[in-house]
């Protein structure tokens, strides 16, 4: 039986490397991105490989024109196929709108949005082509639901790419490739500089689980929707978060008693 092949935007680190050792421990072969850190990548591409599995690095500046298609192909070339695209790579823009600029802009726009469609485009035509009932999966964030300081871009270009979600589900449901999103909220990363019980202590007030998620179980979500299991899921939008914005508006503000039951404060 051949291995299946997927395509994972921005997997040297982070969320993304834990999508692609999951998704290597599924049998996947892998090609993945990376912005800079070369011998992170490599590292990243010898763990894939440890698992038996093929793995493909390449350097990629996806909020350029023309990268995100090229490199797509080429990464579709090396596996030889492709059964699921991953759209993950990003990188978190906050400002006011006095402190962002048009560059900054445009960086959001090319690399969350622009990039992730036209790689989708080129992984469709290869689906297509090869009669292969695949898979998009984009990763986007709680940050899309709510409203956030500082937030305009990022946040904003996330909430976009969940409804390009919809649309593109639709259009190639009738071809049998299934479109969904991963919402991630807060996540600890194993290289991240905070250690994790530290990490998780300065959540479990605020995250009704009491807890940060980890970049294993977003890949083991996206695993999911990628497998026959999920075969009925198409155009949703899965958060991932422990709860996080299930509260909604905080009915005390801080610094305020809470209320009685019949709705006066002490």
């Amino acid at each position: 039986m051949m291995s299946k092949k997927a395509y994972v935007t921005g997997a040297n680190h982070g969320i993304g490397r834990g999508i692609a050792l999951v998704l290597a421990e599924h049998g996947y072969d892998i090609a993945f991105t990376y912005r800079r850190q070369e011998t992170e990548a490599r590292r990243v591409q010898d763990e894939l490989q440890a698992l038996g599995v093929r793995a493909f690095a390449f350097q990629a500046e996806l909020q350029h024109a023309g990268v995100a298609e090229a490199v797509a192909a080429e990464a579709i070339a090396a596996l030889g196929g492709i059964d699921l695209f991953v759209g993950n790579a990003g990188k978190m823009q906050v400002g006011t709108l006095q402190e962002i600029s048009g560059d900054d802009i445009d960086f959001a726009y090319r690399l969350f949005y622009r990039s992730n469609i036209m790689a989708t485009k080129v992984a469709v035509q290869a689906m297509l082509a090869s009669g292969v009932k695949g898979s998009v999966v984009y990763v986007t964030s709680t940050r899309a639901f709510r409203a956030h300081p500082d937030d305009c871009l990022y946040g904003s270009m996330k909430a976009a790419l969940n409804r390009a979600v919809e649309t593109l589900a639709l259009e190639l449901a009738p071809k049998g490739i299934r479109v969904n999103a991963v919402a991630p909220g807060n996540t600890w990363i194993a290289n991240d500089s905070t250690p994790a019980e530290l990490h998780a202590q300065q959540h479990r007030d605020w995250v009704p689980l009491g807890r940060p998620g980890t970049a294993r179980e977003v890949g083991q979500l996206v695993a999911y929707l990628a497998s026959e299991q999920a075969a009925y899921i198409t155009g949703e939008v899965i958060k991932i978060d422990g709860g996080l914005v299930l509260p909604g508006v905080v009915e005390t503000p801080p610094g305020m008693p809470p209320k009685k039951q019949d709705g006066r404060t002490p």
